[in-house]
């Protein structure tokens, strides 16, 4: 080919409007190719092997079943271990796509632009080594896009809402999708899913390694449930071929026996040193709501009789943040979550108004407000303008830290809680138990996807970065609250001491081979006709030399 015939002096590239004259059987060839996205890409594409170099694309069994999927059907998503050509397979089939569709737009996303680059780089090296009859003659050519003669175009870029926005594609590639977080791929869909989903042919195409339970698990599981259009492709690590036991074995051994669950057992485990563990994590399945409007989800109406509560976490209404509470039935252990809210939105000064319907209607809930920033102003907003009467109070009572009532007398009282080092670390652990233990019942999918990302950091719980709490910090607060004198004595329910008495009886049993002895020191106790324990108060306690009182125990 001359060189007033190739782009920009790359001897591998046709410049645009160059005439080629088909001999009849590239012709037939190329028909062919057209029909058949697999039998073009077996025969044509090439890519860089790191043993032999460049070399055919030699599909696997299940790679030929995820393009017929892709040709057949306008969503899909796929679940695969890594190293297992899944992003190979597709630029593959989006470069079929752009070569035999006119004026097609296709977009390439991963959760960080370099990836989706390098993607739309190995859909360049297999087009650069197509026959030149085959190729469309270049107009554009450079890592973020490729524009062809057909008038064809291909984006590369990270997954966002403004990736996109403004344009109309025929096909959107989300690479990786189980890694982008949570609020940028719900704000990605909120802006392109309107656009894709108006048009006939319009195609999604979704590929990950799971990580936790965000979008991309939601849509899988939706998919599994045929609660929405996407197909859903799995493929297991012993169908690539090479991968046997003793590779199992060596991965493991190389990794860790976790890492391998997640990247090539395609588990949808969370994050590293989760709050809870992963075994319970696995177990935790979500519902649909039964209303779900203005970012308030509802999954039980109340019911009369029933005692609730609820419990807020504020923020400014800026950022990623989101203003949050949960709504728990607690008339009965499990306690059960029957409503919760979220908005990343709504204003301090609005957020009161939301709050105080939502209570009134669930039987005038008791509420607690995290006040440590604008919660405060909330909770003022709520107590005084609307006179809300079931407001949770806290107090300052010594070494016990902040103390739940509902009206003190003193100066050191505030309406709601401060999120100290002390609550949240209560809060944390009583919350481990309450779930673990069933004694908490949670079946909604925002809270869950935070709790698969809800780690320790240093000597804290908080979230993966670039993940939320807001939610999560409301199950905090309620189980710390849980916890509380005040509360117990609203509900009649003691929840720490049926846990004790389950984890007493547990130990009675096991010891009871050995028997226990007796030091001869015990202390002077009493039950009482509610069945709690009292004991003589102990000299030199913050109370002074006071041996006449008891304290609860």
């Amino acid at each position: 080919m001359a060189d007033n015939q190739i782009y920009l002096g790359n001897p591998n590239l046709k410049k645009a409007n160059v005439m080629t004259n088909f001999t009849p059987r590239q012709v037939k060839e190329f028909v062919k190719c057209s029909n058949d996205p697999i039998y073009f890409i077996r025969k044509y594409i090439k890519i860089v092997s790191l043993d032999d170099g460049v070399i055919p694309f030699d599909m696997y069994d299940f790679q030929e079943e995820m393009v017929t999927s892709f040709h057949e059907n306008r969503f899909n998503i796929a679940k695969l271990p890594r190293q297992s050509g899944k992003s190979t397979v597709v630029t593959s089939y989006l470069l079929w796509y752009v070569i035999f569709n006119p004026n097609v737009n296709v977009a390439i996303l991963a959760n960080k632009a370099p990836t989706a680059r390098e993607m739309l780089g190995r859909l360049q090296l297999s087009y650069e080594n197509l026959p030149k009859w085959m190729q469309q003659g270049i107009i554009g050519w450079n890592k973020g896009s490729v524009e062809l003669e057909n008038g064809s175009r291909l984006l590369a870029s990270s997954t966002s809402a403004s990736a996109v926005r403004g344009m109309s594609f025929n096909i959107i590639f989300l690479d990786e999708f189980a890694f982008v977080p949570n609020n940028i791929a719900e704000q990605f869909f909120a802006s392109v899913y309107p656009t894709i989903s108006s048009g006939k042919s319009t195609k999604v195409i979704v590929i990950s390694t799971p990580h936790g339970m965000n979008l991309y698990y939601k849509i899988w599981h939706d998919a599994e449930r045929g609660k929405n259009e996407y197909k859903h492709t799995e493929v297991h690590w012993s169908q690539v071929p090479g991968r046997d036991q003793k590779w199992k074995e060596q991965t493991i051994a190389n990794t860790s026996a976790e890492q391998f669950q997640v990247e090539f057992e395609c588990e949808f485990l969370g994050s590293v040193d989760t709050l809870i563990s992963a075994s319970k994590l696995r177990t935790l399945a979500y519902d649909d709501p039964l209303t779900s409007k203005g970012g308030l989800d509802v999954y039980q109406e109340p019911v009369q009789d029933h005692n609730y509560t609820i419990t807020v976490d504020v923020a400014r209404g800026i950022d990623k943040d989101y203003s949050a509470f949960a709504v728990f039935d607690t008339t009965t252990v499990p306690y059960k979550l029957v409503a919760k809210y979220k908005n990343s939105r709504i204003k301090p000064l609005l957020f009161p108004d939301i709050i105080g319907q939502v209570a009134s209607a669930y039987n005038q809930a008791y509420v607690l407000i995290e006040v440590n920033d604008v919660g405060a102003q909330v909770a003022d907003i709520l107590q005084f303008d609307l006179e809300y009467e079931n407001l949770l109070m806290c107090a300052m009572r010594g070494r016990a830290g902040q103390v739940v009532g509902q009206g003190f007398s003193g100066g050191k009282v505030q309406l709601g809680v401060k999120m100290s080092s002390t609550v949240k670390k209560i809060g944390c652990s009583n919350l481990k138990g309450l779930i673990e233990d069933d004694k908490i019942l949670i079946n909604d999918y925002d809270i869950i996807s935070e709790l698969t990302t809800f780690i320790q950091k240093g000597q804290s719980w908080q979230a993966e970065d670039g993940c939320n709490d807001d939610l999560a910090m409301c199950l905090v607060i309620f189980a710390w609250l849980s916890v509380q004198d005040y509360f117990k004595e609203l509900h009649d329910n003691d929840v720490r001491k049926r846990m004790y008495e389950e984890q007493r009886e547990a130990i009675d049993a096991d010891m009871a081979p050995f028997g226990f002895i007796s030091d001869g020191m015990e202390e002077e106790t009493f039950v009482d006709k509610e069945g709690d324990v009292w004991s003589a108060a102990k000299s030199g306690d913050e109370y002074g030399e006071r041996t006449f009182m008891w304290e609860y125990r």
